[in-house]
């Protein structure tokens, strides 16, 4: 069987539990029919105004991922994306995967969306088996992140190997220009200067996709590459957004580092250009 990591701050080896926020009916059956087929626990909800109580419930703390509608009778999935991210009464599930759906196949809305917090998307009319395939994604890149042995070098220092097999979910350290970073992979978290940042799963993905190859520049599309299975590299600009919000966020740390480098019309990178 695979482990799959939780965003619940555990390792989950019983059956991934799907949150499921669509009103449609027929939509809402057949994917259920498609988790039932694979093992999965899902629960259904037809509206917007009853998710966040529901996140409230014991429940919830298993949840492994969200399907989340963006046009909701009554409410807008996008805004309630950011409510995810944003309440802090449900830390515990502020990077759970977000996986949307939409009517909307404009590239500006998917756009919106993987900015607002979302993690991917399925456009309307979708195959539930591609819904499916890409939450499995999901989880598969998040457990290579806490598994895989680090071993990197900067200009002025090594990265410190905390773990060969990270199962255990020891805590992964890196040394480079901007001072000491360390990862936690059964709670996601990353910490710079001893203070945990407050990013979104794809803003963390990006980061810690820098971190392990400091003196290398990523382009937009080896980034986008790094943080999705099913990258749509029309949506490349994305990640500029994406470094500024992670700009944004260091700067609240310590805004003297400039920790992300721009190298015009390379990409970007942890080495000065």
């Amino acid at each position: 069987m695979i482990t799959y990591f939780s965003h619940s701050a555990f390792i989950m080896s019983t059956c991934p539990h799907i949150l499921l926020v669509e009103d449609d009916p027929a939509i809402a059956m057949s994917l259920k029919v498609t988790c039932k087929r694979e093992g999965w626990q899902i629960t259904w909800l037809d509206n917007a105004s009853s998710v966040l109580p529901m996140l409230h419930r014991d429940e919830a703390k298993d949840l492994s991922a969200i399907i989340l509608d963006v046009g909701l009778p009554d409410g807008d999935g996008l805004s309630l994306c950011q409510q995810i991210r944003h309440t802090t009464d449900i830390d515990a599930l502020k990077d759970i995967p977000i996986v949307f759906l939409t009517a909307r196949s404009d590239e500006v809305d998917r756009i919106l969306g993987l900015e607002m917090g979302g993690d991917d998307y399925c456009a309307k009319p979708f195959s539930p088996r591609e819904l499916v395939a890409r939450l499995k994604a999901i989880w598969r890149r998040e457990q290579l992140l806490s598994q895989q042995p680090i071993s990197i070098a900067s200009t002025d220092s090594a990265v410190t190997e905390t773990a060969s097999n990270n199962m255990s979910g020891q805590a992964l350290t890196f040394e480079c220009q901007s001072g000491i970073w360390q990862y936690q992979p059964l709670n996601y978290s990353l910490i710079w200067q001893s203070q945990k940042l407050e990013l979104s799963n794809t803003e963390r993905k990006i980061l810690l996709t820098l971190l392990q190859a400091p003196n290398q520049v990523f382009s937009r599309e080896q980034l986008l590459n790094a943080v999705s299975d099913y990258p749509d590299h029309r949506l490349a600009r994305t990640i500029d957004s994406h470094i500024k919000s992670i700009r944004k966020q260091l700067a609240t740390v310590d805004a003297s580092i400039d920790v992300i480098h721009t190298h015009r019309g390379l990409g970007y990178a942890l080495c000065p250009a």
